[in-house]
């Protein structure tokens, strides 16, 4: 673990919010000088506290009005490396947790609506090496993405 002071807190906090935030800005944002936010930010990401840089695109925005939480447990004898290889294949699984519980997985699947989901469940998800069974619950809201740590 990176020890971090109160300002690489900080820098984490802002960065988290806006990573689109140049060095000048995020200096001026948590009282440093541009250079030294540079700094900060370069040895946070060699340290490997900063792994990257996402864009959050709206699913709904982009025709995916479903979102399904599947819990899948793997057939007796089913290979992990096998499934997690054919699981991220599959471009409408947008996380796949290995999990301990009830399920040997947690994947989050999203389609434009109920009929192409039932699309990807029989044609993609039951076919993937290992599936034993699944349980599917359908995300009515969100109230909270993840966020910041």
């Amino acid at each position: 673990m990176t020890d971090l002071d109160d300002t690489d807190r900080a820098i984490l906090r802002a960065l988290q919010q806006d990573a689109t935030l140049e060095a000048s800005a995020l200096g001026r944002r948590v009282g440093l000088s541009q250079p030294a936010a540079w700094r900060r930010v370069r040895r946070l990401r060699d340290e490997g506290v900063i792994v990257g840089r996402r864009l959050v695109l709206d699913r709904e925005a982009l025709g995916f009005g479903v979102t399904v939480f599947l819990g899948v447990k793997l057939a007796a004898r089913a290979r992990l490396e096998e499934f997690e290889r054919a699981v991220t294949a599959i471009r409408e699984v947008q996380t796949v947790e290995h999990v301990l519980g009830l399920y040997d997985y947690r994947l989050r699947v999203v389609a434009r609506d109920i009929a192409d989901f039932e699309r990807v469940l029989r044609r993609r998800i039951t076919a993937l090496p290992g599936v034993g069974t699944i349980e599917a619950n359908v995300l009515l809201s969100e109230e909270r993405r993840p966020g910041p740590l």
